[in-house]
């Protein structure tokens, strides 16, 4: 995979002894205790390397990096509006070029890459976002993490936030016990399905940190515009103890809630744990065992739960690309991935994700007997919940 235009060399990262000791993102930073979108920042940072600008969109990741007068950034670093990420990354990598060709700078590659939380950029960016990815002779990153919420102002739900999640929007009552009654959007299959002209789209996480490193140098590497979709568990938001997660993002792979895959010029291969499913070589957890881990989480009954996992089962068994893209079929189709055989030949391929009414599914799992004896999980929702399975914030 050659890039277009020149591009910094940056050696694939195949083991933690093989990254660089050179930090890039230093501490002095505000963010909260267990955080774990600042640590996709240091390692973002760390696999780019000097010679990169990053572009930070408004959000709790430039709320916490920006202090007066202070900064972790150790490499050139610029605020944008909350929504422009796409447009700011396009901005500095045209403003680059044209410097470098009047010969008012240097002409040498340097990596520009612009971050966005899910609010600014699987949201209300996703129009820049895409705009960026259609200029194809610009040399860009786009680097989204997702917190699940627009956790910079408090914990609003946002297009990210999964099913049945409690946010501050979406609190569950007497009435209605699932507020949150919307799939999460599946930004980065949507982005690669919509724009065959990236080079690169990848799904990670950095609970994960060596193949989310090895992803920004293989994003980088492939030159023009590019896109990383990043899983960051949240204290704050998800309601649980800080040191649980790094556990937390492993068990959004484990039971195959978060997919971890690379799209390299239209091929789509699957890596880690994720691959290990895929192959048959690692067995699927239940989705209960990382939602129950989740005070946003702790109203839910087993109906709920029995929901959550068929959507899961849906994901992976009928859909084209398991876990990638959203559609059924029902004839042949040629799929030049590397991972053809993944689909499950036994289950019917009936699109029953889109029956019925909308969003209104959930309540065929209705008649799923409950567990009466775990007391935060019975019908009294409006009273204080002293008994949650963990501390939160």
């Amino acid at each position: 995979m050659e890039a277009p235009g020149r591009v910094l060399k940056l050696d694939p990262i195949r083991s933690i002894k093989k990254a660089p000791v050179e930090e890039y993102f230093e501490s002095g930073h505000r963010t909260c205790q267990g955080c774990l979108s600042s640590l996709p920042m240091r390692l973002m940072a760390k696999a780019a390397g000097p010679r990169t600008i990053v572009l930070g969109s408004t959000g709790c990741m430039y709320v916490a990096n920006t202090t007066y007068m202070t900064t972790p950034w150790v490499v050139p670093w610029m605020h944008t509006q909350l929504g422009a990420a796409g447009s700011a990354a396009v901005g500095t990598a045209a403003g680059l070029k044209a410097l470098m060709r009047k010969g008012k700078i240097k002409d040498e590659p340097i990596n520009v890459i612009a971050f966005c939380g899910d609010g600014g950029g699987a949201d209300m960016g996703l129009s820049a976002i895409s705009a960026a990815l259609t200029d194809i002779e610009y040399n860009l990153l786009i680097f989204l993490y997702d917190n699940e919420s627009y956790a910079n102002t408090d914990i609003q739900t946002s297009g990210q936030t999964p099913w049945g999640a409690v946010t501050t929007f979406s609190p569950p009552g007497k009435k209605h016990r699932i507020m949150q009654r919307r799939w999460k959007k599946n930004v980065p299959g949507m982005l690669a399905a919509g724009h065959p002209d990236t080079r690169y789209i990848a799904s990670g996480t950095p609970a994960m940190p060596v193949d989310m490193m090895d992803k920004v140098r293989a994003a980088l590497r492939a030159g023009g515009p590019t896109y990383i979709h990043v899983l960051d568990p949240c204290p704050k938001g998800w309601h649980y103890d800080p040191e649980h997660s790094v556990e937390l993002g492993k068990l959004a792979l484990e039971t195959g809630i978060y997919p971890l895959y690379e799209i390299k010029d239209g091929v789509l291969e699957f890596t880690g744990i994720t691959k290990q499913i895929a192959t048959g070589r690692r067995r699927r957890k239940p989705v209960r065992e990382y939602l129950e881990k989740q005070g946003r989480f702790a109203h839910f009954k087993n109906q709920d739960y029995a929901y959550f996992q068929k959507k899961v089962d849906e994901m992976w068994e009928q859909w084209i690309i398991p876990c990638v893209v959203a559609f059924s079929y029902g004839g042949p189709i040629n799929i030049t991935s590397a991972e053809p055989k993944v689909r499950n030949k036994n289950v019917e391929r009936v699109n029953a994700s889109w029956t019925g009414e909308p969003g209104h599914a959930h309540e065929e799992y209705e008649g799923v007997p409950d567990a009466p004896s775990e007391p935060w999980r019975d019908d009294r929702v409006d009273e204080p919940r002293s008994a949650l399975p963990s501390s939160g914030q």
